[in-house]
């Protein structure tokens, strides 16, 4: 039994010969996600006027932490983020990581890591919501974080990626 299912959830991906049909979608929720965080770096840096307005730029000066974390101060973890909001570290931080996930998710390649660490940002935007207005416990932020692990364990880096790269297959850390 545990030999079937690691032979379906962990099967070869490194031809088009092997690809089921669920790794095409895998692979497109993998950009999907990815574009998600590629636009957040992207509109936070430029100020595009869909979640960030031109003055509000990081590029401007502005802070792309202060707007959720500001507004996160009367909640049960308020105190905590509120503290982290508009912070320079935190900051970089925030925005290294909406880009660094966002390309690796788009590239195929670092799945794995972007899972994680994209994977934590999110429970940490989800904790800093709590209490949730519309759900006891569940939000997009947890849907996201679950999709990210998914992504990492069916190797979504291999279809319509860059996964199948020489250097990619020999370390498995960019996988």
């Amino acid at each position: 039994m545990a030999t079937a299912y690691a032979n379906t959830a962990m099967h070869d991906t490194t031809t088009t010969a092997h690809r089921r049909p669920v790794d095409y979608v895998w692979a497109v929720a993998r950009i999907a996600l990815g574009w998600t965080f590629l636009w957040a770096f992207l509109d936070k840096m430029f100020g595009w006027g869909f979640a960030t307005a031109a003055d509000k730029a990081w590029i401007s000066g502005g802070s792309p932490t202060t707007g959720f974390l500001k507004g996160t101060g009367e909640n049960a973890l308020g105190g905590v983020f509120g503290a982290l909001s508009g912070q320079v570290w935190v900051d970089w931080l925030f925005m290294a990581g909406l880009l660094g996930i966002g390309a690796a998710l788009v590239l195929g390649v670092g799945t794995r890591i972007a899972a994680v660490t994209g994977g934590l940002l999110m429970l940490m935007m989800w904790a800093a919501q709590l209490p949730l207005d519309s759900n006891p416990f569940m939000d997009d932020h947890i849907i996201y974080a679950i999709v990210l692990a998914g992504l990492a364990l069916s190797g979504a880096g291999t279809t319509l990626g860059l996964g199948n790269l020489p250097i990619v297959r020999r370390n498995a850390w960019l996988r």
